[in-house]
């Protein structure tokens, strides 16, 4: 088999009724991409006699210009390794000033005033540090086994090159299908579940199908602030809803808003206070959907670790009016970055969210759906889950074991009975400007007061405590004492 060059063809345009020669347009074709920075220091450029056949000329114009490029030092030709791009390039403060990029007016771009101006606040981007929310116990998860499933499925890849379907892949969709019967009480078949980049992409594709821009919609106060970031891209007016001890206040509600078109809930683990809705708000707020023909939104992540007694229902489970959108995420479950997550649909629904999906992204990639359905199915997933919550379980107790020792009295702690986080409270603090300084001290903590959409909040903290070792936490909780103000 003939060998094909591995060097990048950048883009040359030559004009062969142009003045300039053919050389001199190679030549400053070559030149603008580096100094612009689309051809890098140690890059490969095509052969002389692979660029003269790409532009359909002799090699004696390719040849003139290389021999320029090597003569100013832009390029550097080594015996036996091709042409390249200089690794000492001239011109520094041309280069600089090619490269400055300019910003569009903020006039001429569209504007959310309930979106944030940026996500510096964003903490994983930075990497672990402890108590950051939303990390797994890394250091837990069966690597052996994961990685032996991923080997199989590169053995056999085109399977995996082609479109798949846009509600996700078959195989999948059943193994969820029934690991939610089983697991969480949820009424559903495959045919009903679609597979989504993560739950925060579930969220958008559900509020582009049920809601027009401008329609009303409850939101846990305090809630998910990511989850006010897609409504609000999407025009809809949020009502914050107080949460209690018993979860949203139905009541509190239906006197802001009777008739808003939706509500997002997190009933298993709220977020961030982690309580637990009651059975008696679950059926307040279905019988409220029914009246006034509205949707629920259920996102119950973190609903596989309860510590204080077995895991709670679903919401879903119990709806009879096909009124509740199921929201499902393996971000916690398994690890972050592999983005899947599931949707579980009203059946006569489902066509109009795969049109919307089809027209969002095609369809969600197969190869990781390939290899999680087989981590399911081969019962390695269930098992995980058993060994996870027994290990949160242990860092949990730590945490609160801390807390008591270093933190109280003067701290609130709520949330505690599952999930991979907790929350304290104390008033009188400003919890934003800690949270920055403690950044500075590998501490990463999310402050309460953000959670809520509202000017009237209770300071603290959300800890996460999947991803921080036990032997670490007292340490991080005298680091936090000493951050807070002195009573």
């Amino acid at each position: 088999m003939k060998k094909v060059s591995s060097a990048i063809m950048p883009i040359i345009s030559i004009d062969r009724q142009a003045q300039r020669p053919l050389h001199r347009q190679i030549y400053d074709g070559y030149r603008e991409a580096i100094l612009g920075g689309t051809l890098r220091p140690g890059q490969r450029v095509p052969s002389t006699r692979a660029l003269a056949a790409e532009l359909g000329v002799s090699r004696i114009p390719v040849l003139t210009a290389y021999a320029q490029l090597l003569a100013e030092g832009y390029f550097e030709s080594r015996v036996g390794r091709g042409t390249a791009v200089s690794l000492s390039l001239p011109d520094k403060a041309a280069l600089a000033k090619l490269r400055t990029v300019r910003v569009p007016s903020p006039q001429r771009i569209a504007l959310h005033p309930s979106l944030p101006d940026s996500i510096e606040n964003m903490f994983w981007p930075r990497g672990l540090g402890a108590f950051s929310v939303g990390q797994i116990a890394f250091d837990g998860f069966p690597f052996r086994v994961w990685n032996r499933l991923v080997t199989r499925h590169c053995r056999h890849t085109t399977g995996h090159l082609d479109y798949g379907n846009p509600m996700g892949l078959k195989h999948l969709r059943e193994a969820i299908a029934v690991y939610l019967g089983a697991a969480r009480g949820v009424r559903c078949v495959a045919e009903q579940i679609m597979i989504v980049s993560g739950s925060q992409q579930a969220l958008d594709i559900c509020i582009r199908v049920l809601l027009d821009p401008g329609s009303r919609v409850w939101m846990e106060e305090p809630g998910y602030r990511f989850a006010r970031s897609a409504f609000a891209v999407n025009g809809c007016c949020m009502v914050p809803v107080p949460v209690d001890d018993e979860g949203l206040n139905v009541a509190a509600g239906t006197k802001l808003s009777r008739k808003a078109r939706a509500v997002l809930v997190t009933p298993s683990h709220q977020y961030p206070l982690g309580v637990t809705m009651s059975a008696s708000r679950r059926m307040q707020l279905l019988d409220w959907a029914e009246q006034s023909q509205s949707w629920i939104l259920e996102d119950d992540y973190d609903s596989d670790y309860r510590y204080e007694s077995l895991p709670i229902s679903s919401l879903q489970g119990l709806d009879r009016n096909s009124r509740v959108v199921y929201i499902g995420t393996l971000s916690k479950v398994l690890f972050p970055s592999l983005r899947l997550g599931y949707l579980v649909i009203p059946d006569g629904l489902v066509e109009r969210f795969r049109v919307c999906r089809v027209a969002m992204d095609i369809g969600p990639s197969t190869f990781f759906q390939a290899v999680v359905a087989d981590f399911i199915r081969e019962g390695h997933f269930s098992r995980h889950i058993r060994r996870m919550r027994s290990l949160y379980h242990e860092r949990r107790n730590v945490l609160i074991n801390s807390i008591g020792n270093e933190l109280r009295p003067g701290v609130e702690i709520t949330g505690a009975q599952a999930g991979m986080h907790l929350c304290i409270i104390r008033d009188g603090i400003r919890d934003r400007e800690i949270a920055d300084r403690a950044a500075r001290a590998n501490l990463w903590l999310v402050p309460l007061s953000s959670s809520y959409a509202g000017k009237a909040f209770r300071p603290g903290f959300i800890l996460g405590f999947g991803s921080t070792r036990p032997e670490e936490m007292p340490r991080a909780i005298r680091k936090l004492r000493s951050l807070l103000p002195s009573r």
